[in-house]
């Protein structure tokens, strides 16, 4: 089983006339999933490798029944164009663009706040369900069906660590790169309520870094509400004070968000911590055996 992306999801590609937009586009169909068109304002009435053009969301909605989208819009445009998508209704929005100014973050999740729409990012690699579908950038060759959910902020570990579990035999149900960003849609807690709920998750990996506190909450939901073993890993472990690692997201003030702090919380909460990347798949694979998994 699959969560928030499957094979019945029908995608549109905001942005699919750029070079990105085009590329990823192709990849997703590649990999099975249903991409039903594109938006891209001025080219609407025309096609792009296939696919019908249109001007707005709301016209491509009515005109393709899509159900989901993904966001290749430059950084200026991007917090609109999530705005547009929720607008018209769409259950699942991905934004892969990074760069996106704050203000137009808070103006867009201030938008989407209590409508009945989930958003994946911004700043990340997107999703993928194993076999069904993907939204993103995630490359659908590393992955493998099976019963492994990650979540993660890194989109390179985010691939390391499918690479790790595919190559031990250990599939994976739906994996979330929810971005670095200080300000995103789905946190990991969020993600975690849905691998919980899914029958077919029987463990979860989860890849956090240095800054904010969205690992010590998720340790906090961990402890109290999920019955499946966890697997983490906090990037940035060296990281010095006040200084930004990566992600816009990732910096450590006034003493708080440190690598030992969030590892010192996870694994109270029963989380088994690695140090090192390279320990993902091993620790999935002995927390599986011994969970029956």
């Amino acid at each position: 089983m699959a969560v928030l992306i499957n094979g019945q999801t029908r995608l549109l590609v905001q942005g699919l006339t750029g070079r990105e937009g085009t590329f990823h586009a192709r990849q997703a169909a590649e990999y099975g999933t249903a991409v039903v068109g594109g938006v891209t304002p001025g080219k609407g009435g025309g096609k792009h490798e296939g696919w019908p053009v249109f001007d707005t969301v709301e016209s491509a909605v009515r005109a393709t029944g899509a159900d989901a989208s993904v966001i290749f819009v430059p950084p200026a445009g991007a917090a609109d164009a999530v705005m547009e998508a929720a607008d018209a209704g769409l259950g699942l929005i991905v934004c892969v663009t990074e760069g996106i100014p704050t203000l137009d973050m808070v103006r867009a999740l201030d938008f989407i706040r209590g409508r009945a729409c989930r958003l994946i990012g911004p700043n990340c690699p997107g999703l993928i369900s194993a076999g069904q579908a993907k939204a993103g950038i995630i490359p659908g060759h590393i992955c493998q069906e099976g019963n492994v959910g990650i979540v993660s902020k890194s989109g390179t570990l985010t691939y390391e660590a499918i690479h790790q579990l595919t190559r031990l035999g250990l599939g994976q149900t739906t994996c979330i790169g929810i971005g670095g960003d200080p300000l995103i849609g789905t946190s990991f807690v969020d993600a975690l309520q849905l691998f919980e709920q899914d029958d077919e998750t029987h463990a979860v990996v989860l890849i956090g870094e240095i800054g904010g506190r969205a690992e010590e909450d998720a340790a906090a939901f961990i402890r109290e509400s999920v019955s499946k073993p966890v697997v983490g890993f906090i990037a940035g472990q060296t990281a010095p004070p006040g200084r930004r690692m990566g992600h816009a997201g990732a910096i450590i003030s006034g003493g708080q968000g440190t690598a030992s702090e969030k590892i010192t919380e996870l694994a109270s909460a029963g989380v088994t911590v690695v140090k090192s990347p390279s320990g993902i798949g091993a620790a999935v694979a002995e927390a599986l055996s011994g969970s029956g998994g």
